[in-house]
């Protein structure tokens, strides 16, 4: 066994550390709200795709996991990386292209990758990072620690071959990957569950001969109960889990998208269940005052937004630089 295994983590979910769920949670939320508007000012070029209503997944399944643990997401990834640590500064820069992104302008806004900060692989394939998250499983395990790979995915992906190998490839192999399926119940802009032979995306995880389960995920501590679970499974030695989180988009598809295939009153009833308000009144609840964490957040947000408008573009020069291996 591998001496840099790093901290033991505890199962249990620390109730204390609300004001920094609710900290994390509210930074997603603004960030993609600023984002939003940055597009609006043609300061985002190509797509943009929100996660707004689904910041508690990422805030729980991160608490879950260790530093050295590894993450692939897809293109709607800014929440899982601000969730793993990533500044905002840098991620904004990103966004608009500058040198100072976490990919010097390259990746964009479908292909937020922070290896500093655990987060491998960011794809605008739907379903191609499971099979990258399966192999990097693999990887670290070979190489004798006790690591883990989470994979993000939305409902959408689950009907794809990549998605189907991978996860019979994780079973047979015992690999240490935890997928989970952000269910926002839409494919892009097509209702999902006319497009699958089960009641829910959960039922798939027997097929593969893996634990499966079903929570709210707009609810930080079922998320982390359920991903501390298949962590602790997977650091055993005892394979994949798939964990479906029960979500929400209260944003279209991708920026400028109509919405015409579902009912301004069903978002409007979806956000009654809004895991922002939802984590705001457990502070209140506890006497902890949210106000002076948003203002916190806000100017953290505000500096870091002006970084990245200020910073400098790539050079053309530098255009086949970090593309091909030495």
């Amino acid at each position: 066994m591998s001496e840099a295994r790093g901290k033991k983590h505890t199962m249990a979910f620390d109730q204390s550390r609300w004001p920094e769920y609710y900290r994390q949670m509210y930074r997603i939320r603004r960030f993609e709200e600023m984002a939003a508007q940055a597009y609006q000012d043609t300061l985002v070029r190509g797509s943009l795709h929100l996660t707004i209503g689904e910041e508690a997944i990422a805030v729980g399944a991160t608490a879950a996991l260790r530093p050295d643990d590894l993450v692939t997401t897809t293109y709607r990834g800014h929440g899982h990386t601000l969730a793993r640590g990533s500044p905002p500064g840098p991620l904004f820069a990103e966004l608009f292209g500058r040198r100072t992104g976490v990919c010097k302008g390259k990746g964009g806004s479908m292909h937020f990758i922070d290896v500093a900060h655990g987060v491998i692989a960011a794809t605008a394939i739907v379903a191609a990072q499971v099979p990258m998250a399966v192999g990097a499983a693999l990887a670290v395990e070979r190489q004798g620690t006790d690591r883990v790979v989470l994979t993000y995915f939305g409902d959408g992906a689950i009907n794809q071959g990549a998605f189907h190998e991978a996860a019979n490839l994780a079973s047979i192999w015992k690999a240490p990957v935890i997928l989970v399926c952000e269910n926002n119940g839409f494919s892009e802009m097509s209702p999902t569950s006319p497009m699958l032979s089960v009641a829910h995306p959960v039922d798939r995880a027997a097929c593969y001969g893996m634990p499966g389960e079903r929570v709210d995920g707009n609810d930080v501590e079922a998320v982390y109960t359920a991903v501390a679970r298949a962590v602790k499974r997977a650091r055993a030695g005892r394979g994949p889990s798939f964990i479906e989180a029960e979500t929400y988009r209260f944003v279209g598809h991708m920026f400028g998208d109509p919405e015409d295939y579902r009912s301004p009153e069903e978002v409007e009833e979806r956000r009654k269940h809004d895991p922002l308000v939802r984590a705001r009144a457990i502070l209140v609840e506890r006497k902890v005052d949210p106000a002076p964490i948003e203002a916190e957040v806000e100017s953290e947000l505000e500096q870091a937004y002006a970084f990245a408008e200020s910073s400098p573009w790539p050079d053309a020069a530098e255009v086949e630089e970090d593309v091909y291996a030495d």
